[in-house]
């Protein structure tokens, strides 16, 4: 017979991750199918099909929910291990990868939508959350990495926090501008490959490292 003393019992079970993973699911389709304004805690939970209750004993407001979905769906596309820089791996790889990433998770349909949500609640507080769930949990980590790099000698970065920045501006190019105004064509997938390459290499060109400059006497 099973010890019952030694089950785990407290937050963190399956149990309770699948429910999380069901109103971070349902949070995300309402989100974008009714706004945030439009999207109530009770109309969550029924899409999920937990209790009210149980959606605030997960998620304290429906702020912090909408910040939520964010960073579950940036973890879903950039996950930490993409920022790893393995001793051997070649900084061209490893650009590439964040790069493609990148641009999969700004340039789909739910970053678009719920940028969209965010932009038409014009709520300063839930930007705010927008913004540190999402781009600023990116940016950080791109930042360390960019930081290994440079300590690595695979980049000569002085800002690193600057870089980090540049970077990303470059793989958003003009194609996510035209999604997030709503014009239709998306780009190819060999067209999006092409951008990527593009992008790492103009990068890699800025910041390859180079001679030690010569020390004044």
């Amino acid at each position: 017979m099973p010890n019952k003393a030694s089950l785990p019992n407290g937050p963190g079970r399956p149990k309770d991750l699948a429910k999380r993973q069901a109103i971070l699911d349902a949070a995300k389709i309402l989100f974008m199918r009714h706004g945030y304004d439009g999207s109530s805690m009770d109309a969550i939970a029924t899409e999920a099909g937990v209790s009210k209750l149980t959606v605030y004993n997960h998620f304290t407001d429906k702020e912090t929910l909408f910040a939520a979905a964010v960073k579950a769906k940036c973890e879903e596309q950039l996950p930490g291990l993409f920022f790893e820089l393995a001793e051997g791996a070649p900084i061209e790889l490893v650009l590439s990868n964040i790069a493609r990433g990148f641009q999969a998770l700004i340039n789909s349909r739910e970053s678009v939508e719920l940028h969209r949500v965010m932009v038409s609640a014009g709520d300063p507080k839930l930007s705010q959350g927008f913004y540190e769930a999402g781009p600023q949990r990116v940016l950080t980590e791109m930042e360390r990495l960019l930081q290994r790099a440079d300590q690595a000698g695979k980049l000569r970065i002085d800002n690193p926090e600057s870089a980090a920045d540049q970077f990303f501006c470059l793989v958003k190019g003009g194609c996510n501008f035209r999604l997030l105004i709503g014009c239709p064509e998306p780009q190819s997938s060999e067209e999006a490959e092409q951008h990527v390459q593009d992008v790492v290499a103009m990068f890699i060109r800025a910041y390859a490292p180079g001679p030690e400059p010569a020390s004044r006497g």
